[in-house]
């Protein structure tokens, strides 16, 4: 049950205290004497709890051990928290960390699968290149044009310097 005890005070203002519910809640908000001595007489086991709180009250060393306790507790919880907090992340950055190297690695497979791809054009581009210019300059002989004639129609023909179309001859 949920009471808000301000509103409980100001409802029992001139109510006497009727059961033992209104006695706890008569504890739990209330600070004027006149209230305090009515609930002790009709309750007298709320007089321990009050001479409790009173002689805590009266020990204000005490009082601040308390609050220094309350206070160590909540500093660990604190660092406790925090600490899973960035645990917490870590693990997530760590997990981030471990699909980003994934992913690089299989853009590396793909590179290297890439780069075998492009030497093989690269050979059979080669191979290509010789056979057609092998043909051309047996098509060029068979027109008995001499070397240097087969060589100029080489170098125009597939845009070379004279040096590489001199190793086909």
């Amino acid at each position: 049950m949920f009471i808000p005890l301000d509103i409980f005070r100001e409802r029992q203002q001139n109510k006497s205290i009727k059961d033992k519910r209104d006695a706890w809640l008569t504890l739990f908000s209330s600070d004027d004497p006149d209230r305090i001595i009515l609930l002790i007489t009709a309750y007298p086991e709320f007089r321990k709890i009050y001479e409790e709180a009173y002689t805590i009250c009266l020990n204000i060393e005490r009082v601040m051990g308390m609050f220094s306790e309350e206070l160590a507790i909540l500093d660990r919880n604190t660092v406790k928290y925090m600490m899973d907090e960035m645990q917490n992340e870590i693990d997530e950055q760590k997990h981030t960390i471990e699909a980003q190297s994934q992913t690089i690695e299989e853009q590396n497979q793909s590179i290297e699968a890439q780069k075998h791809t492009i030497e093989s054009l690269q050979q059979k581009y080669k191979e290509d290149l010789a056979e057609s210019l092998k043909n051309t300059i047996d098509i060029l002989r068979s027109l008995d044009l001499s070397d240097e004639e087969i060589l100029t129609h080489i170098c125009d023909k597939y845009s070379m310097q004279a040096e590489q179309a001199g190793r086909y001859l």
